[in-house]
C-alpha cells in the first residue's frame, strides 16, 4: 500500500468513526430507530440465503428482520468474525452472485465513488437479488441545513446527499429495476429530544402534504437477469400413457446455477 492509499484508508476509517459518533447523538438515535422500523416492513419480503449490510451506522441491528438465514456486516471498523468482515464497499471481498439482499444504510452518502460501490453490489448480487438503499434527501429541511453549514461541514452534513433521481439513473444503468421505495423522517434536524418528540406530527403530515421533502429516502431495487427471457411453452397433444396424462413441456428451461459461497476472510 503506497502513501496515498494509506492516507485515503485512514481518512475513510476516521469518517466511519465520526459517523458512528453522530448516530449516538439524540438526533442520530432517533433517525436510526425510525429507519430500523421501516426496514422491518421491507426486509422480511426479500427472500434469499445471504443478506449483506455495507457499513455500520449505529448500535442497532438493521438486518434483524431480514428473511435470509445468514447475515453479514461489512465495515472498516468491524472485527473479523463469523458474521463480520472488515473491508471497503468499493472492493467487496465476496464472490460474484453470492449475496441475495444488500443493505446500504447511507453507504453511498459517505464514499468517494458511489457509482463504483453500486457496481460492486451488482457484481455480488445473485440474479433477482435486491438492494435496499437509505440516503439523505437533498430536497428537504436536511438538505437546507447542509447548505448553510459552515465549512468544513461537520457530520452528517459532510455527506454527499445524492439526489433520488441520480440513484435511480445509476440503478437503471446497472440493470436494476426499482420495485418500490418510500420517503421517511420529515422532522427537522434538531438535537433537542423534547423538541423532536413534539415534532412527531411532521411524520404524520409529511406523506400527505409534502411527500418529497423527507430527510431520508429508501429505494428497493431488483437485479434483472440480463439476456434471459421467458420461453413460450409447446403444448403436446393430450394422450394417455397407461393411466397418466402427458403434461405440457417447455422447449427449454433455465437451469439454476450453483452459487459460489462467500470468500473466507482471515
Amino acid at each position: 500500500m503506497n502513501e496515498h492509499e494509506s492516507h485515503t484508508l485512514k481518512s475513510a476509517i476516521e469518517l466511519r468513526r465520526a459517523l458512528r459518533q453522530w448516530f449516538a447523538t439524540p438526533l442520530g438515535r432517533s433517525l436510526e430507530a425510525h429507519e430500523a422500523h421501516r426496514l422491518r416492513d421491507v426486509l422480511p419480503t426479500l427472500y434469499g440465503a445471504v443478506a449483506l449490510q455495507l457499513g455500520c451506522i449505529g448500535p442497532l441491528d438493521l438486518l434483524d428482520s431480514a428473511a435470509a438465514p445468514k447475515h453479514i456486516l461489512l465495515d472498516m471498523l468491524a472485527r473479523r468474525g463469523a458474521a463480520r468482515v472488515c473491508g471497503a464497499p468499493e472492493q467487496l471481498p465476496f464472490d460474484s452472485r453470492s449475496v441475495d439482499v444488500a443493505l446500504l444504510p447511507h453507504t453511498l452518502d459517505f464514499c468517494d465513488d458511489a457509482h463504483s460501490v453500486l457496481r460492486e453490489v451488482a457484481r455480488v448480487l445473485a440474479p433477482e437479488g435486491h438492494v435496499v438503499i437509505l440516503g439523505f434527501n437533498p430536497v428537504s429541511l436536511w438538505g437546507l441545513r447542509r447548505l448553510v453549514a459552515r465549512r468544513p461541514r461537520p457530520m452528517p452534513w459532510c455527506a454527499s446527499f445524492l439526489s433520488l433521481s441520480r440513484i435511480k439513473d445509476w440503478l437503471a444503468l446497472l440493470d436494476f429495476q426499482v420495485t418500490h421505495g418510500m420517503m421517511l423522517y420529515y422532522r427537522p434536524p434538531m438535537q433537542h429530544e423534547g423538541v423532536m418528540h413534539r415534532m412527531n406530527f411532521f411524520d404524520k403530515a409529511g406523506d400527505r402534504w409534502w411527500p418529497l421533502m423527507a430527510g431520508v429516502y429508501m429505494v428497493v431495487a431488483k437485479k434483472r437477469v440480463v439476456g434471459v427471457t421467458s420461453l413460450p411453452i409447446e403444448w403436446k397433444t393430450k394422450s394417455l400413457v397407461g393411466s397418466v396424462v402427458a403434461r405440457p413441456v417447455a422447449r427449454g428451461m433455465v437451469v439454476p446455477f450453483e452459487r459460489p459461497v462467500v470468500k473466507r476472510i482471515g
